[in-house]
């Protein structure tokens, strides 16, 4: 070992850190994805995007970093919220409530949005910034009138399947990089769902803003986490 690096890790151990620090931090070498790797960009959509019907801050900042991360992967999938006029999600579907209050739904608590991303429209749009011209395959949801859905795997009754799964399983993924809006929720509940299906899974943190409504990115980072789950910065990748 040379002694810088003894050094460097002479010093995470007097800090009581080294147990917090990923492993690729203590390396020179940056993950390199294969040809087994995925990049997930979940909602970049202009819905999402200041001046969007439901906006998360700066969250046009995540678009020239997964453009420039997007060279670096064979396989891309990217996915678009997708609603009805109408849905069950939007507050303005239950009269007397109003955004970002809950309700009750069979399949659980909803949180309630505003009007977004409605099938067809502007704000349903991708980022018109995305260059994203490699991407195979754009999976919508969140189109079935009665039922949210904020994973690329899973709608929010946990029993509807998108077949994202089976399609990554097929073509050989075995690893996924989960960027894009919100982190809180769309983002989160992909990454754990991939976790869940079996992938290694990877969130790209500075590709990810999130809502954060009484600190749900820190309990999502928490929960992904656990889950096993790897939280990385796109410098962490070995980019073309």
């Amino acid at each position: 070992m040379s002694p810088s690096r003894r050094h460097l890790l002479q010093s995470f151990a007097a800090l009581g850190a080294l147990g917090s620090v990923a492993p690729w931090a203590l390396s020179a070498e940056k993950i390199k994805p294969g040809h087994d790797a995925a990049l997930i960009v979940v909602d970049v959509q202009n819905c999402f995007i200041e001046g969007g019907t439901l906006p998360v801050a700066k969250g046009a900042e995540v678009v020239p970093v997964i453009n420039r991360m997007a060279s670096a992967f064979a396989n891309i999938v990217v996915t678009q919220d997708w609603h009805t006029p109408g849905h069950a999600s939007f507050a303005s579907a239950h009269p007397g409530k109003k955004p970002f209050e809950t309700t009750t739904m069979p399949y659980g608590t909803q949180v309630l949005w505003p009007d977004h991303c409605v099938q067809g429209s502007a704000d349903a749009a991708l980022h018109p910034e995305l260059k994203l011209p490699s991407a195979q395959l754009i999976l919508r949801k969140g189109y079935h009138a009665d039922v949210d859905s904020y994973s690329a795997f899973m709608e929010a009754d946990r029993k509807t399947a998108t077949g994202l799964a089976g399609y990554l399983k097929q073509r050989g993924i075995k690893t996924v990089f989960v960027v894009g809006l919100a982190t809180d929720f769309c983002v989160a509940w992909t990454a754990l769902d991939a976790r869940g299906a079996g992938f290694a899974t990877y969130v790209v943190e500075d590709a990810c803003r999130g809502i954060d409504l009484n600190g749900s990115v820190a309990a999502a980072w928490k929960n992904m986490t656990a889950k096993g789950v790897k939280r990385i910065q796109s410098s962490d990748l070995a980019l073309a």
